[in-house]
């Protein structure tokens, strides 16, 4: 099969993730694409491929060369589909030769380069797209078909390489991807993850993360007699939102710009609740955008006694922060672009990666495209130029 052929097969299979689940992984569904790449490793000859009780497929490729200039490398990518649109009964279709006009998906909704620029860098290329109806998955099935088909060839043409560590990782959308990711079974001196868009984009900067959840606790009073007595917890809350800084909401914030986002509200007099994201490249900002949520939830204390309770959970950090210099993997990817006619590139990714997480722990991991563009809905598309590329790209990689 081609990677393109690869890819379709992946896209078949429903794997969305699950938040409210406490499982691992949060649904059975992704065990069944896990399942169906190890056995297509096995096939290939990888025989050190298994599935472990997390869902998380683990493969290992030795080395064929006793050269030790070869480094050891790892190849990550994630099962999971986004939450925001369902990855069932997929449907997609090739456009060949896109010409840059608008792209009908279906009766009702139609793709443009106007509302979605990163199609003007597919001119010339065929896309694979949705029928409108779902999500495509190219998120990250592209990356896991990018990697199989490079561990395909890299079997085949029997080139030089060092040992070569291969994860597929269910729940990454949720932000579980790698929280059971045992580092003692993928030994790797440093890896990539293949979860991007452009695949000209080494991405090495990412956001430091958080979560904050907001409680609101009011005293219901009827309103004809509340004066001095009721709490109104909805009523604080909206206080609260107000108080922050309008100006560092995610809408008003580009490039290195951090910000805090709202992302759920809910409530009543009685209880309310505000649950935002907080984003920053840089650490101390990261710090001090937290620190804006407990002096506001200081001020609401002050005027509502024990009304406001706040709750931090950082989530992942900056990757370059935990590099500590060291550029072996960014500049091997680059070189390997240089080499396949692309010119590389690197910016501040506005999110975060589960190489964040990794890096962290101590496996240097930086993120590559995967011709991927618009994920997590209905105007998702692959650039198969690029996803082909990409093979070629990762190949070189391997070679050192």
């Amino acid at each position: 099969m081609s990677v393109v052929d690869k890819f379709l097969k992946y896209v078949s299979f429903d794997t969305q993730s699950d938040a409210h689940s406490s499982s691992s992984p949060s649904t059975k569904k992704q065990l069944a694409l896990a399942e169906e790449l190890k056995n297509e490793l096995a096939e290939m000859g990888v025989d050190q491929a298994e599935v472990d009780p997390y869902g998380i497929v683990y493969a290992y490729l030795p080395a064929n060369t006793e050269d030790d200039h070869y480094p050891a490398i790892g190849l990550i990518a994630h099962m999971d589909t986004a939450s925001e649109m369902s990855g069932k009964d997929v449907r997609p279709r090739i456009v060949e030769n896109y010409d840059g006009g608008p792209i009908r998906l279906n009766d009702q909704f139609t793709m443009n380069s106007e509302d979605f620029p990163s199609l003007t860098r597919c001119i010339g290329s065929d896309l694979i797209v949705t029928d409108g109806t779902t999500l495509l998955g190219g998120d990250d099935k592209a990356g896991i078909a990018i990697i199989m088909d490079a561990i395909e060839r890299i079997q085949k043409s029997n080139k030089p390489h060092g040992r070569i560590f291969i994860a597929f990782t269910p729940d990454e959308e949720i932000g579980r991807g790698v929280e059971n990711f045992d580092l003692d079974k993928f030994p790797a001196d440093f890896a990539y993850t293949l979860d991007g868009g452009d695949i000209r984009e080494v991405d090495y900067e990412t956001f430091n993360a958080a979560m904050a959840h907001v409680e609101f606790k009011g005293k219901t009073i009827h309103p004809g007699d509340a004066k001095g007595r009721m709490i109104n917890a909805a009523a604080a809350a909206v206080t609260f939102a107000g108080m922050l800084p309008q100006w560092q909401r995610p809408e008003f914030t580009e490039g290195y710009e951090g910000f805090l986002h709202l992302l759920e509200m809910e409530g009543e007099c009685e209880h309310a609740s505000l649950s935002y994201l907080i984003r920053d490249h840089d650490r101390q900002k990261f710090e001090q955008k937290k620190q804006i949520l407990r002096s506001v939830q200081n001020y609401i204390n002050e005027l509502y006694p024990d009304c406001c309770k706040l709750e931090i959970n950082d989530q992942y950090y900056n990757l370059k922060d935990y590099m500590y210099g060291d550029m072996t993997s960014v500049d091997l990817a680059k070189r390997a672009l240089e080499e396949n006619g692309i010119a590389p590139a690197s910016k501040p990714v506005r999110g975060g990666t589960d190489g964040a997480m990794l890096t962290a722990r101590g496996l240097i991991t930086p993120n590559l495209g995967t011709g991927d563009g618009n994920c997590h809905g209905r105007y998702e598309f692959v650039s198969i130029k690029e996803l082909t590329k990409m093979v070629d790209v990762v190949c070189r990689i391997l070679e050192g």
